[in-house]
């Protein structure tokens, strides 16, 4: 497992990819790759009669470089990793923060992975992949790039919830005054917490604990566990949000109803 940790300082664990599924799809890069350069070369031979063997020559170079590094250059930077064999197996190649690739990183894979691929026949890239925790290639090394395994099982949202003993405070609790951007802090961290290591979930909760009681008022119970107090302040706070939308609706609908029976006249 990798550890990344985000701008709130939650720590995630990513999951790189292993040795197998990059072997595979770059197995089915290659032979994409190739299968593109050998019906270039068909194209370029087929309509190049006329041609002296050195055009042709120059012709042919230029496909095989088009085809195994400029188009999966070209392919890694508009989708942000993908390829046609990362889609197979569910990769991406991302920066070793867990961030988007961008041209610099595909470029440098793509002129690495000439090298290491095609002009080694694949020996020098398993070599190194072979030595390092994340499989990484010499274009990852260089790049400061991995493989992440991007299919992994949908988590259910953890939905905050007051516990039973904070129920009665926080229903009489004032909370309105709770910024958004505090609550959405806050909610990130209730969905990651179970990622976290210990020791910064517990930092992070009383960090953000003491945030929102700037806005919150009376103080809950002594004794109240920060991750206690965060859910119950947004899990009340999500409640009284669904009251007033579901009292809007309700106005709304009456005041419809209303003006539906009201008795309307036409100029004849």
């Amino acid at each position: 497992m990798s550890s990344i940790i985000t701008g709130e300082a939650v720590v995630l664990e990513l999951r790189p990819a292993s040795f197998a599924a990059r072997a595979l799809g770059l197995i089915i890069d290659v032979i994409s790759q190739i299968a593109l350069a050998i019906l270039l070369i068909i194209l370029i031979t087929s309509a190049s009669r006329d041609l002296d063997d050195a055009a042709i020559q120059a012709m042919v170079l230029s496909s095989v470089v088009f085809s195994v590094v400029i188009v999966p250059v070209t392919v890694e930077t508009l989708t942000r990793g993908r390829s046609l064999g990362k889609l197979a197996t569910g990769l991406r190649i991302v920066r070793d923060d867990g961030g988007s690739i961008r041209f610099r990183h595909a470029l440098i894979r793509g002129l690495l992975g000439f090298l290491e691929i095609y002009l080694t026949f694949g020996g020098l890239a398993i070599g190194v992949a072979l030595f390092n925790d994340r499989s990484k290639r010499l274009g990852d090394i260089v790049a400061g790039t991995y493989s992440l395994r991007q299919r992994v099982p949908a988590t259910p949202r953890i939905m905050p919830v007051a516990p039973h003993h904070l129920q009665a405070w926080v229903a009489m609790a004032d909370i309105g005054r709770v910024p958004d951007a505090t609550a959405r802090r806050a909610g990130t961290f209730v969905q990651q917490a179970y990622l976290m290591a210990p020791a910064s979930r517990v930092n992070m909760a009383a960090s953000l604990a003491s945030e929102l009681a700037r806005y919150v008022a009376p103080p809950p119970p002594a004794g109240t566990i920060p991750e206690d107090y965060i859910g119950a302040v947004l899990g009340e706070r999500r409640n009284r949000e669904l009251t007033r939308l579901r009292q809007a609706e309700q106005r709304n609908a009456t005041v419809g109803e209303r003006l539906r029976k009201l008795p309307f006249t036409h100029d004849s």
